[in-house]
């Protein structure tokens, strides 16, 4: 090439390199707006390069990434005027990963090599790097600021966080380096060719996931001292180094020591340990000798009647879900949603805050290629039309309560109250309080051509890293004000909702009545509505698994509150509801885990959505 523009939309490769058959080493340089020292670097580099390798055997490219300053201006003449010189360019942001593994490709040399362009580590050991590799000796190389031998100025504010970041992927990874940020490394054109398909991560973890796979593969990584002078200023991100490098780190963690031992056995194996499980932290916060002492003075046929109404509203909870998925683009069979749902939900029942609800997404990804920001705006809309229509129970009843003159019992009753019925109570009102809350935000950002999500990123990051959190952020408050956007999906769930929630309280009314407690029916109703309002409201705050004991607190303090029955019935009806509604959860989630091959112990890969978010038009087994 001449060094010519050869644009081919989005991307395109510009430059030139002449005899690129004798090219034997390529140096990338991965450049984001580095338009006051890209020149200098690339000069640098060449002569460096020059002083140990014949002409006409290297070549250098400028990786550029989507910059918004004069780097590709500045690319496109130094290209132009020097054929060792290439141009790689993106008009979209790809990430520092992404950058580098799009230019490796494009590269002539079988030796391939990179460091950041600020030269903070110094270049004399650029020959060392490069022989490492051309020579043969190892398949990767990389520089280190932790072996002894090294001269490294790292002030605490970046020593301490490299340290503990190298140490957990030293931990968890069961890597054998010291240092695997150092923007310093070289690769064989066979391992870069074996390993890059198993690499997933497009960022600042890229060359981190490389060296991790190269040693679990069987490559040669050799580690060496290099002496490094940090330039400019830097911080800990919040974006980039908590939820960025450590979730790739989870990420990797179950990719290459959880996933390969887990066969179908073995998932259906765990399935029905945690299954148990979740029956078995149940007894953690119930006594089930009252329950069933409960159970024998309640009327079995109306407990019967109970549990059968309450499994009316599993496809009620399938089908609400598909019209979510369907005001989202994405059409699936009633059987299919009603297992995922039973899923997540038995999830719930053994997982902490509420990560039952993470599996569904990862059930539709898996088995429907459903993308995970999709599966978790789907999730959100639910959960918010689940508390619209809750506090909408609870609040209608309220003002029956209020029209009868009984609000000032019910305030007594609570401020009253200890233990766990008076924080049920209090944690109900709070969610309730905060779903209209988030409803009437996404409502007004719907209406604003502000991105207020991209804004309050950047508030808390000023890594480039943030483009791409935002960007999965953004997509996901987008579906999610698709579910609620058009009149008829809105009516639809909408609908569906309140009869899924009827039916729930019909079960407790049922279950509450199977205790013969002598109330007229008008006031039987009106509290089971309002006690299973409340009680469902705060179980949406994660303070146990399945929200047992705030349940059954809330429960318990209101009907004994605002009835003439006592704390002793009131409990075991509390219980005796809870527990038959979490059996038909474990149960139906055991079942369709069964039909749909699915382990609950898979819900760690929920980390996996920072790269499959960023495939198409959007990980809680």
């Amino acid at each position: 090439m001449d060094g010519r523009r050869e644009d081919t939309e989005p991307n395109s490769t510009r430059g030139g390199s002449a005899a690129a058959a004798d090219v034997e080493v390529s140096v990338v340089l991965p450049a984001y707006n580095e338009a006051e020292t890209i020149e200098e670097t690339v000069e640098t580099t060449l002569r460096t390069l020059a002083s140990f390798l014949p002409a006409g055997t290297f070549e250098v490219i400028v990786a550029e990434d989507g910059c918004d300053d004069r780097t590709p201006e500045i690319a496109d003449r130094l290209a132009a005027a020097d054929e060792r010189i290439r141009h790689v360019h993106s008009d979209e942001r790809l990430g520092r990963g992404g950058a580098l593994e799009r230019a490796f490709a494009a590269a002539e040399g079988e030796t391939l090599v990179y460091f950041d362009t600020d030269l903070a580590t110094d270049m004399r050991h650029l020959e060392e790097l490069v022989d490492r590799v051309r020579s043969g000796a190892a398949d990767v190389a990389t520089g280190s600021r932790w072996l002894p031998g090294n001269r490294a100025d790292r002030p605490a504010k970046r020593g301490v966080p490299s340290r503990v970041y190298n140490g957990l992927v030293r931990t968890v990874l069961r890597s054998d380096l010291r240092d695997h940020q150092c923007g310093f490394k070289a690769f064989s054109r066979e391992a870069f060719e074996d390993l890059r398909t198993d690499v997933e991560d497009d960022h600042w973890f890229w060359d981190t996931e490389m060296l991790v796979r190269a040693q679990r593969a069987g490559y040669e990584v050799a580690e060496f001292p290099v002496e490094w002078t940090p330039k400019g200023d830097t911080k800990v991100d919040l974006v980039r180094d908590v939820l960025g490098m450590g979730s790739q780190i989870l990420r990797t963690f179950w990719q290459l020591s959880v996933r390969p031992r887990l066969s179908r056995r073995v998932s259906i194996g765990a399935g029905a340990v945690l299954a148990v499980l979740a029956l078995a932290l149940m007894t953690q916060y119930i006594d089930f000798g009252t329950v069933f002492d409960e159970m024998r003075e309640a009327d079995p046929l109306l407990v019967g009647i109970a549990t059968f109404v309450y499994v009316l509203s599993w496809p009620l909870r399938g089908q609400r879900y598909r019209d979510i998925l369907a005001e989202l683009g994405f059409h699936e069979k009633l059987g299919f949603l009603t297992g995922a749902v039973f899923i997540s939900q038995t999830g719930n029942l053994v997982f902490p805050a509420r990560a039952g609800d993470l599996i569904r997404a990862y059930v539709v990804k898996a088995r429907r290629g459903i993308p995970y920001p999709t599966g978790f705006a789907s999730l959100a809309a639910e959960r918010v039309f689940d508390l619209l229509t809750i506090a909408s129970m609870a609040g209608v009843v309220l003002i029956g309560y209020t029209a009868t003159g009984q609000t000032a019992e019910l305030a007594r009753t609570v401020v009253g109250a200890e233990g766990a019925g008076r924080v049920a109570v209090l944690v109900a009102m709070a969610v309730g309080l905060a779903a209209v809350a988030a409803v009437v935000v996404i409502a007004l950002s719907a209406r604003s051509d502000r991105d207020y999500v991209t804004a309050l990123v950047y508030r808390v990051s000023t890594d480039s890293y943030a483009d791409f959190v935002a960007g999965v952020i953004s997509r996901f408050v987008s579906d999610l004000q698709a579910v609620a956007g058009t009149r008829g999906g809105f009516a639809r769930v909408g609908v569906t909702s309140v009869a899924i929630w009827t039916l729930d309280v019909v079960t407790a009314l049922l279950v509450l009545a199977a205790f013969s407690p002598g109330l007229p029916f008008v006031e039987l109703v009106a509290v089971s509505f309002f006690a299973v309002s409340v009680g469902n409201l705060a179980k949406v705050l994660p303070l146990s698994p399945g929200g047992v004991g705030l349940y059954e607190g809330a429960f318990t303090l209101l009907v004994v509150g605002l009835t003439p029955l006592g704390a002793e019935l009131a409990l075991g009806a509390a219980v005796l509801d809870h527990a038959v509604k979490n059996l038909v959860t474990v149960v139906g989630g055991y079942g369709s885990m069964l039909a749909l091959n699915v382990s609950l112990t898979t819900a760690v890969e929920e980390t996996r959505e920072v790269r499959e978010a960023g495939d198409e038009a959007p990980e809680l087994d």
